[in-house]
């Protein structure tokens, strides 16, 4: 279609409107405006747009003009252009001019509005969560927003436009649109995922299908975000079961300090219930003292071991208060408390049982001990010459061969009898706790030392006895704090730097080879000599079976007192296969063989038969275990035990050199370094020994 050619007379701000009204319109060309003033805006605003202007309209009245806009508001002007125009020329006075770009004005604002909000509606649809599509009467694409885009996989430009039926197979749009059926929350798969969909028609004023829109969702993510919260619930289910069942006191403060959580044993404590204590300061519990929770709220920094009272009863309680911190953001604080009088009774319970477990007064005498034997009463002679000096005593013997009763006897048949007499096991202490168990400790120490520090067992048995059982289990560090007892006669506690003298007699007993462990590098050499000073060698009982009946009868009226027997004696048959035995548990065995076979007794026996015992079979005999060969034993076994260990162990020592020297062929220095000794302590001993070059 032809372009109408329009001629603007008068470049006013009338004309001027005019001009840009139309300079846009693609079916309209103005061809020239003119003004007699050279200057008017619209003459200017022309020249900028590439149009003809001028001071005369007579100028451009051609045929080819179709319009003529009289833009001066004068009305000779106007009859003069009626009068000069071409025939087929429309003239339109600027009146009418003005309601045109009235109504323009008005359009171009219409479609502006309307431009924006489209832009807001399509920001609102793109940013929805939710996909929609929307087709028309037809089953024409109109609508596709982003969410549509992401579950789909389709832009919205591919498919604006096509059928939906063409583009989306699997929608139902154009099913709601035959039907007019509304379909909700259906279920269905859109690639890996799980979707719902609401698909409804849309109608006009009249009722009449104009199109339909489905609106779907991704369900997957929240399917998981279900399980996750289910998960999160059945969590905390379980903490609160673990923080209600915990015997320790807790309660939880927000990050304002209000309280948000408490469990049973704080209310069982404190005196205090939930309503009491939920929401409120976290002050309210506080009897006296400051509230560790503000104090960690403010410092984010955890407190230990304060002590406070709580609750109405003023309960004396430890607290200790830590800050919950999530991605480095100050939640809270929760705090643990501990009944401080709980604790202090079973310190006390603790203390009292380790006094009489520990400190037991020796209750045996050398009356107590039973032995005619040579070789027992060789270590009865021993054991009383050194019960009156102050010299420390080793006890050397098997396990069960009566080692504790001959430290008892010492000391009860000492000047020392009416001092405390201290018993320690050193294998049954953890290593960890016997040294602060031994030699005590200062306030501070460790975690959990008590107040004012504590009293080691070295200081308790001061003036009286310690008796050391089972000293070759010590490590080589405690050993070294031993020695220097024996050596300084002082202890220092742990903790501290200052040291404590003590008077303490030492009776140690073992049952292990120590001149082996030495060897071995697990006993110090330093220490075993502080310890053989006086040793005594208790024998076994399998090389003094004489003492065997006269030890079980002792045992037997001890045990009719326990059990309410009157069972009098062994007969032979029970004697003789008693005999035989080899006795590797020693005494302590032959008493538990006893009580068992007096509890395996009727109440009207009084004689032990042999089936009365436990099963004890012989000793194996050795196929050259002839007379004589044990004779020579027990001449050689004799000989053995008359003789002093430090004898012994000078002879093996002798012995050892002189096979080292012979392999190095007198080469001092390489024998001193697989001794395992300095080279001026091996020509010591050279001398000592007198061992010439070999």
């Amino acid at each position: 279609m032809k372009a109408i050619r329009i001629l603007i007379v008068g470049a006013g701000k009338g004309g001027s409107a005019v001009l840009r009204a139309f300079r846009n319109l693609a079916k309209v060309q103005v061809i020239a405006i003119v003004d007699v003033n050279e200057e008017a805006p619209g003459l200017r605003l022309a020249r900028k747009m590439g149009i003809m202007t001028g001071r005369d309209f007579t100028d451009f009245l051609t045929n080819d003009v179709d319009m003529i806009i009289e833009a001066t508001g004068k009305m000779d002007v106007y009859e003069e252009i009626l009068e000069k125009k071409p025939p087929r020329a429309i003239l339109i006075p600027g009146t009418v001019a003005s309601l045109i770009m009235s109504l323009i004005d008005e359009k171009e604002a219409l479609i502006h509005r309307l431009s924006l909000q489209r832009k807001e509606l399509d920001v609102i649809l793109n940013s929805t969560h939710d996909a929609m599509i929307a087709v028309n009467a037809d089953g024409v694409i109109t609508l596709f927003n982003a969410a549509a885009e992401r579950l789909t996989g389709l832009k919205a430009h591919e498919v604006i436009g096509y059928l939906v039926r063409d583009k989306i197979p699997n929608s139902r749009l154009h099913i709601v649109l035959e039907t007019g059926v509304p379909e909700i929350n259906q279920l269905q798969v859109l690639h890996d995922n799980r979707i719902i969909t609401n698909r409804v028609p849309v109608r006009d004023e009249n009722g009449t299908i104009v199109g339909a829109v489905a609106v779907f969702r991704d369900v997957t993510e929240v399917l998981a975000l279900a399980e996750e919260v289910t998960n999160l619930k059945e969590m905390r289910s379980m903490l609160e079961a673990i923080i209600s069942s915990t015997h320790d006191a807790i309660s939880v403060v927000d990050e304002k300090g209000h309280g948000i959580l408490i469990n049973p044993a704080y209310t069982r404590l404190t005196g205090l219930k939930e309503q009491d204590v939920i929401g409120k300061p976290a002050t309210v519990d506080i009897a006296e003292g400051e509230s560790m929770h503000l104090r960690v709220l403010k410092t984010q920094q955890p407190v230990r071991g304060v002590h406070m009272k709580v609750g109405p009863k003023r309960r004396d309680v430890i607290v200790n208060v830590a800050p919950i911190i999530v991605d480095g953001v100050l939640k809270g604080s929760v705090g643990v408390i501990h009944d401080m009088s709980e604790i202090k009774m079973l310190s006390d319970e603790l203390d009292k049982a380790k006094q009489l477990i520990r400190t037991l007064q020796a209750k045996y005498t050398f009356d107590d001990i039973i032995g005619s034997s040579a070789e027992m009463v060789m270590a009865l002679e021993q054991a009383r010459i050194a019960a009156n000096t102050s010299a420390t005593v080793l006890l050397r013997g098997e396990s069960g061969t009566g080692k504790e009763l001959f430290a008892h006897a010492i000391h009860n048949a000492s000047a020392r009898k009416y001092k405390q007499f201290v018993r320690v096991n050193c294998a049954a202490i953890s290593e960890t706790l016997l040294e602060s168990e031994l030699f005590g400790y200062v306030e501070g120490a460790f975690t959990g030392a008590r107040r004012g520090g504590k009293k080691g067992l070295f200081e308790e048995a001061s003036g009286g006895t310690i008796f050391l059982d089972e000293i070759g289990e010590l490590t080589m560090s405690t050993q070294a704090k031993i020695l220097r007892v024996l050596q300084e006669k002082e202890i220092v506690r742990v903790g501290s730097s200052q040291a404590i003298p003590v008077n303490v007699r030492v009776i140690a007993a073992t049952n292990v080879n120590l001149e082996r462990a030495i060897q071995r590098g697990t006993f110090r050499e330093d220490l075993y000599y502080r310890l053989n000073v006086l040793p005594i060698i208790i024998p076994s009982l399998r090389y003094r079976k004489e003492d065997i009946v006269p030890i079980a009868h002792k045992l037997i009226q001890k045990f009719n007192q326990e059990y309410g027997r009157n069972v009098e004696k062994l007969s032979e048959g029970a004697i003789a296969r008693m005999m035989a035995y080899h006795w590797p548990g020693n005494v302590r065995e032959l008493e538990n063989v006893l009580g068992r076979a007096i509890i395996n007794m009727q109440f009207t026996e009084t004689v032990i038969e042999p089936h009365h015992l436990p099963d004890l079979p012989p000793e194996r005999k050795k196929e050259d275990d002839s007379p004589s060969v044990q004779k020579e034993q027990i001449a050689n076994e004799e000989h053995v035990c008359s003789r002093t260990l430090a004898e012994i162990l000078e002879e093996v020592e002798q012995a050892h050199i002189r096979r080292v020297l012979k392999r190095t062929k007198g080469n001092k220095t390489e024998a001193a370094k697989i001794l395992g000794i300095a080279i001026r302590s091996l020509y010591y001993k050279l001398e000592k020994y007198g061992i010439q070059n070999i």
